[in-house]
């Protein structure tokens, strides 16, 4: 059986959401350390590493965007094959049982299965 879709959109959501709290902690961290009064090379070093670590949270988030983005068009992808999987078993019942080998309810051999009357391989 396949993995539920629905739970991994809401993951890739966790993961957008994720990406926003990074991109709002690396914004929050920087204006806090710019707003220091403090002056001298140690406060200009300090406020140079946190502008540097916050660049790193922004491409962490930006890692979590594309993840997101890359995680939701395998999803769009797997919907697509099992429609295809749910038509081919749909056809299957209006068939002889003996005229072809079924593979089990929801399973991927069905994206390959020749159904008489129709070309098999519609699938990866």
């Amino acid at each position: 059986m396949y993995g539920d879709t629905e739970v991994m959109r809401r993951r890739a959501g966790q993961l957008r959401e994720q990406a926003v709290d990074l991109r709002s902690l690396a914004d929050r961290v920087v204006a806090q350390t710019e707003a220091v009064a403090w002056s001298g090379r140690a406060a200009d070093s300090l406020r140079e590493r946190v502008r540097d670590r916050a660049t790193h949270l922004r491409r962490s988030a930006a890692r979590h965007e594309a993840a997101a983005e890359s995680l939701e068009r395998h999803l769009l992808e797997v919907d697509r094959l099992k429609e295809l999987i749910a038509e081919s078993e749909q056809q299957a019942t209006r068939l002889d049982p003996d005229s072809f080998a079924a593979p089990p309810p929801g399973h991927r051999g069905w994206l390959s299965t020749a159904l008489p009357g129709r070309a098999g391989g519609d699938g990866p």
